[in-house]
Formats: structure tokens, sequence, C-alpha cells
């Protein structure tokens, strides 16, 4: 650490200890800082104020450190934030998406935090705000806009929003003729919102007393919520419960399910008091989406994307409507290794699904009637895509998102008849942005059992690749979730000052197919760690960045990756970012009371029913594995609401850092004590963060 830091804050916090220990399957757990959970963990979810003062205090002392250690990056935190912002296209408004006599839309006017939510006639009418964010969030620290969703009739608009960050959403509905909130006010929510078609019902879901979402309630408009009736319960602690809907606009979906197996439940919209009826009952290991059409091959079909009977990469299959269960199943569009199909959805004419093959994604037409399909061909190396499929059912158009690292956001409209297609709309960078400034390139790192790890790059075009420069390395890794080769206008801040910026597509994401999540969980959940440190370590074997200048990036589950390699190479990096990190896996993964732990099990294991389990968590939890040894420059992002990754977590980690480390690298802890997972929810308050994060890699990467 450099005399200037040492200077501002020569003695970092250090947590009082108060050694506990515990006994689980013969091995003694001992932890001295258990005392930063919050026995009132839930009440603090609700309200921040009610957290123990010795706990708060930590934080605070905590948060005071941070901005004492950034302190001589004040000029440098405004110089980024005001490049960021400069990027931003203020006014700018989502393309009108039409349903019936309007189309609707999001904006935000200059200098507005949240979304204004707008409609206009068609085919050229005047605007009408139907909700303003920025009115809504005033006097609120916390203010997130959720769900929102206009009735069949267009009469009503519900909206769900959080003012916590906990994930509490209250819903509300709006009259759209008189501007007015009706009386209908229903709070603890997850967000999720349905309308019956003939918009006089809302389905919504509630969180139990655990946090988790697994009640689905039916609320019929004027009527006292407290007495809205139940229909689905789910009796699983480890089920999640979510709501969908078809494009069709026929069926409601009750979606339940965690992370290897699913079950969904049809809601005949049409009929909204009618029973509900399940798809297929749920078998472990066997997950579905399901998609409607009314004619197709001459019957009312549902079209159902499965990794049942062996089909690991997914396939699509059909069934009727009145006995959708797998006995009923037939191939659509059979499996193919290799080819993981993403997602899909159903139009009049056209089954469309989203595929990714060879690591990059494209879109697959079929024609419903004659089985011909096409793909929408793209060039670049390696691109981002996706989706938007609007409230239409019966249209030719399907409009989709193009991205690069190096490209910024495109909407298209694209005609799946004739096959043509336009630019609805490219993202503006108001300070400006030449794509030829930069160059994007796909490398492959080997992993330690032979396994190839894509890792993209984007950097500047007069950047030299000759070992010289900086690098910020980003991984997840977990859940099959992917991270997109996709444009950003806030990482060009690192870039155009010398910075590589590179993601390591490593396993437990599905870059590679379901085959690369599988094998980066579970058992084999150390080769997520082992593949992002063989990605730095071929980026500095092929001179793409300096051996001493690498800043590892992860949040949430990339937060335990963080924790992980900084264990096991602090060597390797000259800094780590760790948002909202998931760092403290063992002992979360033993509490079955909190939010998330039962669902998570399918992922990580369950370490008390299974020794085996509990010895493998163990061996990397990153808690669990801090030893005396030299640790790199931190920096770690918490939020106190946070129902996902619980603020204790990090807390508990920094604090056992503080401990064992031997070196003079800085260890930072930044609670926001107004927010949860997501950080600030506000557009421009969310780049204090980044610039912070920023100002970190860029100081850590030149050696102070």
């Amino acid at each position: 650490m450099g005399s200037e830091t040492r200077a501002i804050a020569p003695q970092p916090p250090l947590a009082t200890r108060h050694p506990t220990s515990r006994t689980v399957h013969g091995v003694t757990l001992s932890d001295d800082f258990a005392w930063l959970k919050a026995e009132n963990w839930r009440d603090v979810m609700r309200d921040p104020h009610v957290l123990a003062p010795d706990i708060r205090a930590y934080l605070e002392a905590e948060n005071a450190y941070a901005d004492a250690f950034f302190a001589p990056d004040a000029a440098l935190k405004e110089t980024l934030v005001a490049e960021m912002r400069g990027r931003i296209k203020e006014d700018d408004a989502g393309v009108p998406s039409p349903d019936g006599p309007y189309a609707y839309y999001s904006r935000h006017r200059t200098g507005g935090q949240h979304p204004l939510v707008c409609r206009k006639p068609l085919p050229e009418g005047e605007e009408t705000i139907l909700l303003d964010g920025d009115r809504l969030a005033e006097g609120q620290a916390y203010f997130h806009l959720g769900h929102v969703r206009h009735s069949p009739d267009h009469r009503r608009l519900a909206y769900a929003a959080d003012t916590q960050g906990a994930e509490l959403h209250t819903i509300l509905v709006r009259d759209l003729e008189t501007g007015a909130d009706l009386n209908d006010r229903i709070a603890d929510t997850t967000g999720d919102l349905l309308w019956s078609e003939d918009g006089t019902s809302l389905f919504y879901i509630r969180r139990d007393a655990e946090h988790r979402p697994s009640q689905v309630f039916r609320h019929r408009l004027g009527t006292d919520p407290s007495k809205d009736e139940l229909i689905y319960a789910e009796p699983d602690k480890g089920f999640f419960v979510s709501l969908g809907e078809t494009q069709s606009g026929r069926f409601g979906l009750i979606a339940c399910g965690d992370h290897e197996t699913s079950e969904i439940h049809l809601i005949d919209l049409t009929a909204p008091e009618a029973p509900l009826r399940v798809v297929a009952p749920r078998t472990v290991g066997v997950r579905y989406e399901v998609e409607h059409h009314p004619d197709l091959g001459g019957e009312d079909r549902l079209v159902i994307l499965t990794n049942a009977d062996g089909a690991e990469d997914f396939k699509i299959v059909m069934a009727p409507s009145a006995t959708p269960g797998r006995d009923f199943w037939r191939d659509l569009v059979p499996h193919k290794p290799g080819r993981m199909i993403l997602s899909q959805v159903a139009y009049r004419g056209f089954l469309v699904r989203l595929e990714r093959e060879d690591g990059l994604p494209r879109i697959v037409i079929r024609t419903v009637f004659s089985s011909e399909e096409h793909a929408i061909a793209f060039a670049e190396e390696a691109y981002a895509l996706g989706m938007d499929e609007g409230y239409r059912f019966d249209t030719t158009e399907l409009r989709f998102t193009y991205a690069s690292m190096t490209t910024p956001a495109e909407v298209w409209a694209y005609d799946m008849h004739t096959r043509g297609r336009s630019l609805l709309k490219r993202q503006e960078v108001p300070s400006g942005h030449d794509p030829a400034d930069y160059v994007t390139r796909r490398l492959f790192a080997r992993a330690p059992d032979g396994e190839t790890v894509p890792v993209t790059l984007l950097h500047r075009a007069s950047t030299p690749l000759d070992g010289s420069a900086p690098c910020l390395l980003y991984g997840y890794g977990a859940y099959g979730l992917t991270i997109p080769a996709s444009f950003s206008t806030n990482r060009l801040s690192l870039v155009d000052r010398g910075f590589v910026y590179a993601i390591a597509h490593i396993r437990g994401g599905t870059d590679k197919g379901w085959r690369w999540y599988k094998d980066g969980k579970l058992d084999k959940k150390p080769n997520t760690f082992t593949d992002f440190i063989a990605a730095a370590e071929h980026l500095v074997r092929e001179k793409v960045a300096r051996a001493d200048a690498i800043v590892a990036h992860g949040g949430s589950a990339g937060g335990m990756l963080m924790g992980a390699i900084a264990n096991l190479r602090p060597d390797l990096f000259a800094g780590i970012v760790a948002e909202v990190p998931f760092v403290d896996v063992l002992s979360t993964m033993l509490d079955d009371t909190l939010p998330l732990t039962p669902p998570e099990w399918p992922e990580w294991g369950n370490p008390i029913a299974s020794e085996e389990a509990f010895k493998l968590i163990r061996s990397y939890s990153p808690v669990d594995n801090v030893t005396p040894q030299a640790y790199p420059a931190i920096f770690a992002l918490a939020g106190l609401t946070d129902p996902r990754v619980t603020y204790w977590e990090p807390a508990r980690w920094m604090a056992r850092l503080r401990a064992a480390q031997s070196g003079t690298a800085p260890l930072l802890l930044r609670t926001n004590m107004d927010a949860g997972h997501g950080g600030a929810a506000g557009r421009f308050d969310r780049l204090d963060e980044v610039a912070l994060i920023y100002a970190f890699a860029l100081r850590v990467a030149r050696g102070n």
C-alpha cells in the first residue's frame, strides 16, 4: 500500500471478536464474527433503521475507511461519472410496442433517474404519461419501479414498486382515464403481475415469512386484498414461484422450480376462477417452459421447451392443450447436442427460438404450417442477441436486439414472412463513439483439465498488446447464466485509459451448452475457479495483459468466484472487486431459514443432509478458506437490505480477511445502507458505484 493511503487511514476497522462454535458432521466450525448477522434480519429488510447499533457502527466504520481510501480519487471519480453520464442519452425513449389501439413504451426525461411509462394512440397520436417514476420516487432513499402491465382493455395499469431494496414490492392499480390510483394496494409481493382477459382480476405472488415467493393469489378489483383468494401454495421450500403468460394471451403460467426441476400450472385467463391445470408433474432433473398455439397441426396445442428424455441442450415438443402431460409430448424440434435452445416464442404463423451453438447465439424462424426454417445471420466474431416478443400474437413482425462489445445496441424489426429487416433504433452515445476505434476478439484459454475457455476482449485499436496493458477480467460462472458480449458505455472509461476489458466465459455458465453448466456446479464447482485463473494466466502469456496489473471483477455468485481466487491465487491479481459477493457459502447453505438456501441446494449441494456436500463446500467457501497470507487489494460492495446475498456475508469475509492479511494491500468494504442486491436504483446514482470500482481498478493497476 502506498504512503498516500497509509497517511489517510492507518488503522482500518477491526471487528470485535465474539467466539462461537458449532459442530456439523463431526467438524467444529468456529466463527468470531457471527454477531454481524442481525437476529432481526427480517425486520431490517423492511426497515433498515432497526439494525442493531453495534452492527451499524461497524458497517459505517467500514464505509468511512473506504471513503478515506477513495478521497484522493475524488477528482477522478467526478471525471469518470461525467464521462459515463455524457455517454447516456438523457431523454432516451424505447421503441413503442403496439398493442390494439395503442403503442406502449418507456422513456426518461433529461435529468430523470427513473422511467416514465407512456403510450400513444395508433397510428399517430399524442403521448400520454401513464406513470412518472421520478415523481413516485420523490422523498424515497431508494426506489425501484418493478413490473408494469396494462390491462387487456387498456383502461388500467398495474405497477409494482420497491422502496427498500429488499424486493418487497407493493402493487397499485391506476385508472388510466382519471390518472388516479385505485384503493387496491397489495403489499409484500414479488412484483409479478398478471391480468385476467376481462381486466377485472389480478394474479400476484406473496413472499412468505422467510422471504420466499411461494403463494399465488387472485385479487378482484375493488375488493379488500386481505380477502384475496389463494389459488396456489408451493409445498416445497426449495421451489420458488413466478408468473408468466403465453404470447397468445390465453394462459397464465405459474412456474415453480429450482435450478434443475420445474413444474408449470396453467391459469385460463378467459376463465380466471377456473381450476388450475398442471402441464406435467415435477420430475427431478426435468425442466420445461411453455408456449401456446391455438392451431398447430389443426389442434390447440402447447409448445414446450424441455430437457426431457436426455435432451441435455433442450428440444421443443408439442402436446394437446387438453392433455398436456408427458405421455402426449411429441418432438417438434429434436435435440441436437451442442446446440442449446435458450428460449422460444409462438406467433400465429411462426415459431421462433433463440439458440446458441459454438458460443454464438442465433434466431431461428420456423413457419408453423410448413415446418420450413431459416436463421437470421450476423457477421461479427462475438455479439449479444435477444428477442423482444412484444404484445401481439397475430403478427409477422419479430423485434430483436443486437449489440457487440464495439457496436451500440440496436433494435431491429424483422418480417418473418418476407425476411426483410429494418433498423428501428440504434443506441446513441451523445459524447461520441466510433466502433472503428475499438477491437473485440475472442481467445481460448486452456484449463488444467484440457478444456478450452472462451475469453472475449475489448480494447482500443491503439492499445499495444505487448504485455504492458492493464486488464479488468470479469467472470460469473453459475446457474447456467451466460455473460453476453454486449455493448457497455461505462466500460469505455477503462478501455479509453488503456485497459483491456475481458470476459471469461467459464464453466457454470452455458456458453458451450448445458454440459458447460453441469461441469461448473456441485462437485465440479472448482472448475469455475480454475477456469478463471487459467483465463488470467492466458492473458499474461499471450501478452494481452501485464502480469502485475490484472483486476478481477465479479458479483453475487461471481463474487464467490472472487473470494475463491483470492484464496487460491492472490499473487495473480493486482486487485479484486467483489459486488454483493456470495462468500459465506457454507454458513448460508447450512441455514435453511434464509430465503435462498433450499432453492440453492441443487446448485451447490445440501451440507445439512450430506456430509459429502458439507466437505465439498467447506473446501472452497471463501470465508472458510481465508488463511494468513498476502492478499491483493480487495474492494467489496454490499447492500444492507439485500435478500439474495445478505450484508453479513461480505462483512464477515472482510473481518476475516483483515485478521489474516499479512500484506499491505488495502481491504475495503462499502455497504449501501439504503439499497439491496442491485445497488443504487437510479440510473445516475448507479454511476457513482461504477466510478468507485473503476477508480479502484485504475489505482491498484498502477501500483498504488
